[in-house]
């Protein structure tokens, strides 16, 4: 058997970690080409001695040098790079067949986009590379011939249960898609007790073990409005034919209805290695070491509408899908500076959204021709974000 060879971006993180953990369960499958972290020196370097990259990406430079040496006092032959640039090539090399897209925020859109104009199979996991530039992306797939399978595991549950060859909605009978999301830790939580969360709070997921940006992600439900809008480019559909479910056990990670009144669903335990062994055999199927589903000990199932007081990011994303052009860009711009300012200290949680929506109404969406759009109104978005955190009176998180 030839072996698939992987470069992945963002390797140091959770889904980069969980992707390490399903290569070596299958080492006769599968070669790590390149690994990229942002400044992990010590979680890179680890995953070195491990699996034995032929090239290490940092973004930071000293991080870099300091890999460097690390690598040739343990003798082993791995060339080291640094730069944006360096994630860009690591994800097109000719040596490269699948590269798993892992890097979280817009910061990963360049060297996705440099994957799929190569051709690439592309193991989806940075939606913010859809969200910002979903017409750019998949104008470039289309071209090059790459593949595109998602990682998430509500559109790769989705994938799964869509016919094959699936591309018009319509012609597919396809009614709509059911996005599930867990309702993070304040799904029931009162509007006055969301006033003193803590960022630990908001980063304690119920079922997920995920990074501390995403997890505030899920606790806002942003993470689920910036996955609406990756639905939308993924599988075609309108806005109207996505909707969101909040389903607390997390085991049914998504649905799609059909015109003949059939539902059909994607369950499993929640965790990302079950999405990832599912993207790196496709079409095979080969094992992810997750414990197999146990519907008698679950027992039930749960279902509720979202509510949108409690949860107005899901809203704002709606609305920046709507109006298309660079406003989804603007929103996970504003979002990310919201983000970071709540687990800095700096901002209240029920001010993240204060903050997006401010921002949104501030910005015109303008149509998208290319990057150059893209990464304005990713500045542009920052920008205004940082006027509304030196202008507005602030409440820190809890301490």
């Amino acid at each position: 058997m030839k072996k698939q060879r992987l470069t992945i971006l963002g390797s140091t993180g959770s889904v980069g970690a969980s992707t390490l953990d399903v290569v070596a369960r299958h080492r006769e499958r599968f070669e790590i080409v390149a690994l990229t972290a942002r400044q992990q020196t010590d979680a890179l370097f680890r995953q070195c001695l491990e699996f034995q990259p032929k090239i290490a990406v940092l973004l930071d430079a000293a991080a870099a040098r300091e890999l460097q040496q690390r690598l040739r006092q343990a003798n082993l032959d791995c060339e080291v790079r640094c730069g944006v640039e360096a994630l860009e090539a690591v994800a097109s090399l000719p040596a490269v067949d699948t590269v798993m897209a892992a890097i979280v925020g817009v910061a990963g859109l360049r060297p996705t986009l440099a994957a799929a104009c190569a051709g690439k199979k592309i193991l989806l996991a940075n939606k913010e590379s859809l969200v910002t530039a979903g017409a750019l992306l998949m104008d470039a797939i289309s071209s090059s011939g790459a593949t595109l399978l998602p990682i998430d595991s509500e559109h790769n549950a989705i994938f799964q249960v869509l016919p094959r060859g699936y591309g018009d909605p319509e012609g597919s009978g396809v009614r709509r898609i059911l996005l599930t999301a867990s309702g993070g830790p304040f799904r029931s939580a009162t509007l006055r007790q969301l006033e003193n969360v803590t960022p630990d709070e908001a980063c304690a997921h119920p079922n997920w073990e995920m990074g501390r940006k995403i997890s505030v992600d899920s606790a806002t439900m942003m993470n689920k409005g910036l996955e609406v809008i990756e639905a939308r480019w993924l599988f075609n559909v309108r806005p109207e034919q996505i909707e969101v479910v909040i389903h607390p056990e997390s085991v049914v990670h998504s649905l799609v209805e059909y015109i003949d009144g059939s539902v059909i669903a994607q369950l499993g335990n929640p965790d990302m290695r079950t999405p990832i062994a599912h993207g790196l055999g496709f079409p095979e199927r080969i094992s992810a070491g997750v414990d197999f589903l146990d519907l008698p000990r679950i027992g039930a199932l749960h279902f509720e509408r979202p509510d949108r007081e409690r949860f107005p990011c899901l809203g704002l994303a709606y609305e920046a899908l709507t109006a298309g052009g660079t406003a989804p860009a603007a929103l996970n711009a504003a979002n990310e500076v919201a983000v970071a300012s709540f687990l800095d200290g700096r901002l209240g949680f029920r001010q993240i959204p204060a903050l997006i929506e401010a921002v949104m109404s501030d910005l015109t969406s303008r149509p998208v021709g290319g990057l150059e759009e893209v990464f304005a109104a990713d500045r542009a978005a920052r920008e205004r974000a940082e006027g509304w955190l030196r202008t507005t009176r602030r409440t820190p998180a809890a301490a």
